[in-house]
């Protein structure tokens, strides 16, 4: 019986890296896109392999979507900085996975408007996104035993800086997944609630039994010194913890968070002006003014109120100071 994998045409990207010989390679995934400008073009997504004997491996990505930029500066600076002599195993490290949108400072892909991060498992004869996602699912995530895609909230959202893991079915899988995302040592760490999984590339590893983690660090459309920070001394303490580089983890506080019920989140029911009445990481209790939205087309209407449904933190805003009807709002997470 033919599985359904084999039925799939092969995949039109081609590395320009090795991923079975021992040494460090910088090169490119290289998928041909013929378009105005260039009739036999490719785009070439950045892509450094290191691998050094017998061990893990560990998938790095950021730029999932590209308007968010923690996970690029920090995964463009471990690709230079890394010594082949400290690592046992294999890094596999793609700072900007939908290459396209991360080029145009945008969320989604300027080619197709695809969202890499709900397009998973793709397909090898679809979309730009779709070949993309394709690639990671049944050639980069095979190879993996840990993964690490690094989140931001992008130009429209800003989130206090966390890891984040979500509850599985397999708890051992879920175990392993919550230490990698300790040993990521954020600020905090949140068992992330999402509002739709359905073509995520945290699903497709997850269902793959690989330990993933995620993480929210900022937003906004671009980075901080204290974000980038926090991104770059998780990757390694991540490895570290995974036995593929060596070293000390250099861990600080973490809280730890949950988000229990769709009730953490907070939709605006209006477009307007938004007010916020409390600041990312500021306790609230249920009942509590988090935001009001003011009609911007005309003066001398009350603004809307908008109040949390439970105690908790404000994890997530939305950025920048004006809203849209359907938006979210806000995120509040429980303390653990």
């Amino acid at each position: 019986m033919t599985s359904v994998s084999g039925m799939l045409r092969r995949n039109p990207i081609v590395p320009t890296v090795e991923f079975e010989k021992d040494g460090i390679f910088h090169g490119h995934l290289k998928l041909p896109y013929s378009r105005d400008d260039s009739a036999w073009g490719s785009i070439m997504i950045p892509i450094t392999v290191i691998k050094n004997g017998e061990g893990p491996t560990a998938l790095l990505t950021g730029g999932n979507h590209g308007d968010e930029y923690e996970g690029p500066v920090a995964l463009f600076n471990l690709s230079h900085s890394l010594d082949l002599d400290e690592v046992s195993g294999r890094i596999i490290i793609v700072p900007a996975m939908n290459y396209p949108a991360f080029r145009s400072n945008r969320r989604t892909s300027p080619i197709d408007n695809g969202n890499l991060n709900r397009t998973f498992p793709g397909r090898p004869d679809g979309t730009v996104t779709e070949k993309i996602a394709d690639f990671f699912q049944r050639t980069l995530l095979p190879m993996a035993d840990y993964v690490l895609d690094i989140h931001s909230g992008g130009k429209t959202l800003d989130f206090i800086p966390f890891a984040a893991t979500h509850l599985l079915e397999d708890k051992d899988q879920q175990a392993r997944c919550k230490a990698a995302m300790e040993a990521f040592s954020a600020p905090y760490s949140m068992l992330l609630l999402e509002i739709d999984a359905v073509g995520m590339y945290d699903t497709a590893a997850e269902e793959m039994g690989k330990v993933f983690v995620s993480t929210e660090l900022g937003g906004g459309g671009s980075t901080t010194a204290k974000s980038v920070g926090i991104a770059k001394r998780g990757v390694r303490n991540l490895l570290i913890h995974a036995g593929i580089v060596e070293g000390v983890e250099e861990r600080c506080e973490s809280v730890l968070l949950d988000m229990p019920g769709e009730d953490c989140y907070i939709t605006s029911g209006s477009t307007g002006l938004i007010e916020y009445s409390v600041d990312l990481g500021g306790e609230v209790v249920k009942g509590d003014l988090i935001a009001r939205v003011h009609d911007y087309e005309r003066t001398g209407r009350a603004p809307i109120e908008y109040r949390a449904f439970r105690d908790g933190v404000l994890a997530g805003r939305h950025y920048p100071g004006t809203i849209q009807m359907g938006d979210v709002v806000a995120v509040v997470a429980a303390r653990v």
